[in-house]
């Protein structure tokens, strides 16, 4: 497995990325820029492109204001996406937040988009959308079956009563690209569960599973559900054996199998500073992800890369495959910086050792 440098500046933090892949084969990496993790005072989203499949990058530049304040009032952006879209487009969303919205149950939690279609040289002014939540799913257009051409953007929030409040995982719907939007429709809202950072993927039949993190902090496994309709119902949670699944990123590989990347996540008290060390890789395949019950299923796991710093904060990624089977996958770090960068990987599946 190789490493690259996607974006290093020791003067800001930089974080949460995710990365498309454009028919002309070149790379388009969005992140955040921000103070710190829990110090949101100054946010921006920022992208940077490649044509050499990830080896080198140029130099970042911002698609959105920079905003700046106290993040108890005021907004601030928090976790980008990017896709490309069957006419070639790339979309970015941002979920903004303000306010007791921070984690919580109120304030705003507003969710934007940006276009762009020359790769990623220029991009389009945010677009307001109905999706509230945090956290948001990459803008999901469907490929197979009755339903190819929806869009699906999904988020999570927090539901009263504050003292006990419920996770609630939901999507909403397109099918005029865009220009319209669905009511929300529930993924999971389970009251003695927290589940959260959902990622849909189709799979070659058309039907859908959506991976999501739970945040009980006792390092969980990662929780699925089922969407036969294009994503108008749901049937689950189900467990899935990816236990201390944070920030789950699947999609289809080419081979048929489903990579998911995700920052595994132990629970229990941690270590100095922060504790997310490690972030992980996991393959299962088509069988697996339709099992309602934990034991049909089965994962293979790879480590990917460990977070030396004794502040390490590490795990949100994204990724893309190339014709010929490379796997580059993006992801945010502190390690050997005195700030998160973003780190560049490239790997093939037989890094994994899996047998079909």
């Amino acid at each position: 497995m190789e490493q690259f440098a996607v974006s290093r500046d020791d003067e800001i933090y930089e974080a949460f990325p995710d990365v498309a892949l454009t028919p002309t084969g070149r790379l388009v990496c969005v992140f955040a820029e921000c103070t710190h993790h829990r110090d949101r005072s100054y946010t921006r989203v920022m992208t940077t492109t490649s044509d050499d499949r990830g080896r080198t990058w140029t130099t970042k530049q911002a698609i959105s204001e920079a905003l700046h304040g106290d993040p108890k009032v005021d907004p601030w952006w928090n976790c980008p996406r990017v896709s490309c879209l069957g006419d070639g487009r790339l979309v970015v969303v941002c979920d903004r937040i303000a306010g007791r919205g921070v984690g919580n149950i109120g304030g705003e939690q507003s969710n934007w988009l940006w276009f762009s279609d020359d790769g990623g040289g220029t991009w389009s002014a945010p677009r307001a959308t109905p999706i509230v939540g945090i956290v948001p799913d990459q803008l999901i257009e469907l490929k197979h079956g009755e339903y190819a051409g929806r869009w699906l953007l999904g988020a999570h929030t927090k539901l009263p009563p504050a003292e006990a409040p419920l996770w609630s995982v939901r999507t909403w719907i397109s099918d005029d690209a865009g220009e319209s939007w669905s009511q929300p429709r529930q993924i999971a809202q389970v009251p003695d569960l927290q589940l959260c950072e959902a990622s849909v993927a189709e799979l070659p039949e058309g039907d859908l599973v959506c991976f999501m993190r739970e945040n009980s902090g006792e390092g969980a496994d990662a929780y699925k559900c089922l969407s036969v309709d294009g994503g108008e119902s749901w049937q689950g949670p189900f467990r899935f054996p990816l236990p201390g699944c944070h920030r789950p990123v699947a999609g289809m590989l080419t081979n048929g199998l489903m990579l998911i990347t995700h920052r595994f996540m132990q629970g229990g008290k941690g270590w100095v500073g922060w504790w997310t060390q490690n972030f992980f890789g996991a393959l299962t395949d088509m069988e697996s992800c339709r099992a309602r019950r934990r034991e049909d299923a089965h994962t293979r796991i790879l480590p990917i890369d460990f977070d030396r710093h004794l502040e390490s904060d590490t795990g949100y990624s994204g990724w893309v495959q190339f014709d010929d089977g490379e796997i580059y996958i993006v992801n945010y770090i502190l390690d050997d910086a005195p700030k998160a960068q973003i780190r560049g990987y490239s790997l093939q599946l037989e890094d994994f050792r899996f047998d079909n």
